[in-house]
């Protein structure tokens, strides 16, 4: 792989080919007898824990974003075998990878301003609650004078 194969995502999140390493297994899935014989479904292996072109933070939200793909070293292992050809699983695993790393490089969302009920929701929440109160009181026994 050479340095045309390096994938920028984000000004903090760029993918180096060095970092990359594939394994082809056989795949389940169509390919008819050639399925069989033929190595066509990748097992990409990112080594996300101690790649150079990643954030600190970003590095950390994608390795919590693979979930169970990621080991305990922190590589992110991805596997492509929906397709036929070895080509188009490469580039199905690939894009999935860049795609979890860039949700990941996307900025956290804003912090929730806490707000306060406005004064009507509070008076017909009370006004319910005092109804629910003389409903429930009424169930009770009856005294006969």
């Amino acid at each position: 792989m050479s340095a045309d194969d390096d994938i920028a995502i984000a000004h903090e999140a760029t993918i180096y080919a060095d970092d990359l390493s594939e394994t082809f297994i056989r795949s389940s899935g169509p390919g008819g007898q050639n399925v069989n014989k033929v190595a066509t479904a990748v097992q990409l292996r990112f080594d996300a824990a101690n790649a150079p072109g990643l954030s600190e933070r970003v590095r950390a939200r994608t390795i919590k974003l693979a979930g169970q793909r990621a080991t305990k070293d922190g590589v992110i292992v991805i596997e492509a075998g929906r397709f036929r050809t070895q080509e188009q699983n490469r580039a199905d695993a690939r894009a999935r990878l860049v795609e979890l790393v860039a949700k990941a490089a996307e900025p956290p969302p804003p912090p929730r301003r806490k707000t306060k009920p406005t004064k009507g929701s509070v008076e017909r929440r009370l006004k319910s609650k005092a109804g629910r109160s003389t409903v429930k009181k009424l169930r009770g026994k009856v005294e006969n004078d």
